[in-house]
């Protein structure tokens, strides 16, 4: 696995979920197990976009994962202390919602410090 591999994989997946918002189902949304707004569904776009932004084009996977590990790791502190009415800021949060993105910044962190950027081949002779 590298850093351009999990960078495509966590972005397919927040495209993925921030396209599921807009579509009743019981996992996302308004009265999903996750919350999520129209807002909110937005920002899983942008972060979906942003990383495979940086899996395919000049900033490099491993940055691209940092930055967003970093912001979804200072979203994660954040929804523990700003939470009101279920909103942070205008976006639907809820409990599942705060420890999802404990997880994500410690999965996307990982994956940006711990993962090459491409794979190496071996040398040949």
């Amino acid at each position: 696995m590298t850093a351009k591999n999990a960078a495509t994989l966590f972005g397919v997946v927040f495209l993925l979920v921030g396209v599921l918002g807009y579509v009743p189902n019981p996992i996302v949304g308004p009265t999903g197990i996750f919350a999520t707004n129209s807002l909110h569904n937005v920002i899983h776009l942008v972060s979906g976009i942003a990383l495979l932004a940086g899996a395919y084009a000049g900033l490099g996977p491993s940055l691209m994962l940092k930055i967003v590990g970093a912001v979804y790791g200072l979203v994660a502190i954040c929804g523990f202390f700003i939470v009101m009415d279920g909103m942070m800021m205008g976006v639907a949060i809820n409990e599942a919602d705060k420890w999802l993105h404990v997880g994500l910044a410690i999965a996307i962190l990982a994956a940006g410090f711990l993962l090459p950027d491409t794979s190496e081949s071996p040398a040949t002779a």
